[in-house]
């Protein structure tokens, strides 16, 4: 069971809720409850089932709960609060002996703790002494009706912590609504807990005493014991006669001395503490897991805008319109008017000078093709980047919860990265060198052709470049030398190898451009991982919490078959 309870606490802490969904927010708090309440109690309880049994005194403001404390240990431990509310940390009184059950590691290890008063919540202060038995051990919390929230959080928390309530309230607040909230969910958890009437008259003590019985028999409790503490004068030591609260100690002390009655506690609240937090899980299963599919939805948005816009930028880059400016200049001087063409179609044995003549300063000029194909290509994704980051931010923010994380993102969703001009670059170099390589691997004999030394492998893979960036319909200015170039390729490999040629260099160019979208595309398209939410993480938590649920049917099937002499 200790395996299974620390495993649901993982399932749990793994189906985070991160996106702001209809009726999400009370269910973050519902799963923090579940959390805690696990790692306040259950799980260091199954880990220290023979600790000492915790008795939590609980109740309504005023109550004299401090007072009471006081006069069941016999001497102050715990100061009561004049003025209210009263701000100080919880005070746990322990036999010396028992002083190892209750260290950092165990019980409510969220509490640091601490040998003295202080107004710090989040500190325990222990008070080890010998007038409180060996075996039990009382905390006195405070109001769970203050008006100070962090009083009532802290309230409800050791509460939750408790293997057995000590609740007290008094004849002028027995009726109030916040402390039978607490009762209810002790109730319907199975929580141990004992009444204690406070501060009543003695004339009026069995009319509010009845009145109060009934209230509990019909909100589940008709089994708690319910103790009476009389009016009476405090002492300086801040204790009531010891009369007063006899009937109480006499009972904790019995508890105390009796290891199967505390141990019939510990298993009774803890037990049911398991059955409620089971089923307390499976509405957060249902939570994350319409998460994962808002999350999904999300990426489908981001898809579509990245889709539509990559759709305009493989376009645009084949389509010849970056056959223009600086590009179009440095193709224009590099294939020039024609002459390199004509001195490669003719018999180069007769013409070598006219062809030495017609590449001089090709290869610097090459070079300079090359340097604008990376620049065109550079603006020309950047800008589609830009507008595929401005589309699928706007499609986020139509959504509720997709605003919420692109203003809750690290950087601005709607620009493109910052990297993105680099990694272009990067790609456009990478881009012309896969160019170079096929033009390498496709020319076979044709390598060793003067026609082919003449123009180089640089040459010819700009010439390939531009002639897929060109496209079938290139911008008026550019037919001409797009033409050219065609020429020059399928002059020197043949038009069979140019065609493969033309297909291989457009397929490498699509799936660069690709990479550098999809890289822009990972800022949304990975939330599962960013956000911390797992896709299964709802199946994980009901089959942790079906485990849990399987373990505690067998144990009770075990405990009925050894009532029944073994047999079911």
């Amino acid at each position: 069971m200790l395996t299974g309870m620390i495993r649901l606490r993982g399932a749990l802490q793994a189906a985070a809720l991160p996106l702001d969904l209809s009726g999400v927010a009370s269910l973050r708090e519902h799963r923090q409850e579940v959390i805690d309440q696990l790692e306040d109690y259950v799980i260091p309880r199954l880990m220290s089932l023979d600790a000492p049994l915790l008795t939590v005194v609980g109740g309504s403001t005023g109550a004299g709960k401090s007072t009471l404390v006081n006069t069941i240990v016999g001497h102050r431990v715990t100061a009561s609060g004049v003025l209210r509310p009263t701000t100080r940390s919880p005070v746990l009184a322990h036999h010396p002996d028992d002083g190892q059950w209750f260290g950092q590691d165990r019980l409510l290890p969220d509490l640091k703790r601490v040998d003295h008063p202080t107004n710090d919540h989040d500190c325990i202060q222990l008070v080890p002494t010998p007038a409180v038995p060996k075996g039990i051990a009382i905390l006195d919390a405070p109001d769970v009706d203050s008006v100070e929230e962090r009083n009532r959080i802290l309230a409800g928390q050791l509460l939750s912590a408790a293997d057995l309530w000590l609740f007290v309230t008094s004849a002028a607040r027995y009726s109030d609504q916040v402390p039978w909230e607490y009762l209810k969910q002790a109730a319907e958890r199975s929580t141990a807990v004992a009444m204690v009437l406070d501060r009543t008259p003695p004339d009026t003590f069995d009319t509010v005493a009845g009145h109060l019985a009934r209230m509990m028999a019909s909100r589940g409790l008709k089994d708690s014991p319910l103790f009476g503490v009389p009016e009476g004068s405090v002492s300086e030591e801040g204790l009531l006669p010891a009369g007063h609260a006899a009937e109480i100690r006499s009972w904790l002390e019995a508890l105390a001395a009796d290891q199967v009655a505390r141990n019939a506690i510990v298993h009774q609240t803890v037990g049911g503490s398991i059955r409620i937090l089971t089923r307390r899980v499976y509405p957060i299963a249902d939570a994350a897991e319409e998460q994962v599919r808002a999350i999904a939805d999300l990426g489908t948005l981001v898809k579509r805008q990245y889709d539509i816009v990559g759709t305009q930028l493989l376009t645009s880059a084949v389509d010849g319109t970056l056959l223009r400016g600086d590009l179009l200049t440095r193709w224009q001087e590099f294939v020039g008017s024609g002459e390199l063409i004509r001195s490669l179609e003719a018999k180069v044995g007769f013409v070598r000078e006219r062809l030495v003549n017609a590449i001089k300063g090709k290869p610097q000029q090459a070079e300079r093709v090359g340097v604008a194909i990376e620049s065109a290509l550079e603006a020309l994704v950047v800008e589609h980047g830009e507008q595929a980051a401005a589309r699928a931010a706007a499609a986020w923010r139509a959504t509720p919860y997709g605003a919420q994380l692109v203003d809750a993102a690290s950087e601005d969703l709607a620009r493109a990265t910052r990297d993105l001009r680099r990694r272009t670059v990067a790609a456009t170099q990478a881009w012309q060198s896969d160019l170079q390589e096929m033009v390498r691997n496709e020319s076979g004999d044709v390598r060793t052709s003067a026609r082919f030394l003449a123009v180089g492998v640089r040459g010819l893979a700009v010439t390939l470049a531009v002639t897929v960036l060109g496209g079938d319909q290139p911008p008026a200015a550019a037919t001409e030398s797009l033409r050219l170039g065609n020429r020059l390729l399928e002059t020197v490999v043949g038009p069979g190898t140019a065609g493969l040629l033309r297909h291989q260099a457009r397929a490498s160019l699509e799936d660069r451009i690709g990479a550098l979208l999809a890289g822009e595309q990972n800022r949304y398209l990975a939330p599962a991982g960013q956000w911390q939410l797992a896709e299964d993480a709802g199946e994980q938590l009901r089959a942790a919490a079906r485990r849990v649920d399987d373990l505690r049917y067998a144990a009770t099937m075990q405990k009925g078959s050894a009532h029944n002499g073994g047999h079911l």
